[in-house]
């Protein structure tokens, strides 16, 4: 955060306020990570934008919900995940897995996760056969560990916001974590590429899993 940017408690304090400028400011600063976790668990670009534009909308709806306790990633993105799972009940199929692929000039974010040597002097049709990989084989692990998973690379949130989210303990969440890591190394490496390269680092907020 940029030198006199208020932080998210900040804004929403704004917001119970009246303030349409502070959510403004929230909407730039979440829309993007939100669109990112809808789209890793459905694939389908317009449910992203649908369920990303709902997800701030209760945002400020609920505002008055929120008590600026330091946890507003966590609370948003429990909103965000409980209204994914609501729509993919209603749905007669499994979204998760059976969605409607993207179309070719889309990018998914999970392209950026990869890591160079991972990839040596493969070309970037490679690359992206190795993220259609990646994504059949998440698709093929149990909801809470792909959650968590996406949660953390694709929403950018910490695991203490994660058990937030998620409406559980960080030990719990650092398991899941490090399971769907392992799982997709297993397989990866099994499917013949090299195991996904992840580093361990710790941060304030408890060690954090992200790829090289």
């Amino acid at each position: 955060m940029e030198v006199g940017e208020r932080d998210d408690d900040q804004l929403m304090i704004s917001v119970q306020s009246g303030d349409a400028e502070a959510f403004e400011e929230l909407v730039q600063r979440y829309q993007g990570p939100l669109w990112a976790f809808f789209f890793r668990n459905s694939r389908d670009a317009q449910f992203s934008e649908d369920l990303t534009q709902e997800t701030l909308l209760r945002l400020h709806n609920q505002s008055w919900d929120y008590l600026p306790r330091g946890r507003f990633r966590g609370w948003l993105f429990r909103i965000g995940r409980n209204l994914m799972i609501d729509n993919i009940r209603k749905q007669s199929h499994d979204i998760l897995i059976h969605a409607q692929k993207g179309t070719k000039d889309e990018q998914s974010p999970l392209i950026d996760l990869i890591s160079d040597d991972m990839l040596g002097s493969h070309d970037q049709a490679q690359a992206h056969e190795l993220e259609a990989l990646v994504n059949e084989l998440l698709d093929q692990i149990p909801e809470e560990q792909r959650l968590t998973f996406t949660l953390h690379h694709f929403g950018g949130l910490s695991l203490p916001e994660i058990a937030e989210a998620m409406e559980t303990n960080v030990a719990t969440c650092k398991s899941r974590l490090r399971l769907t890591r392992e799982k997709l190394q297993a397989a990866l490496k099994k499917r013949g590429w090299n195991p996904l390269a992840v580093n361990v680092a710790e941060s304030d907020d408890n060690d954090q899993e992200t790829f090289a």
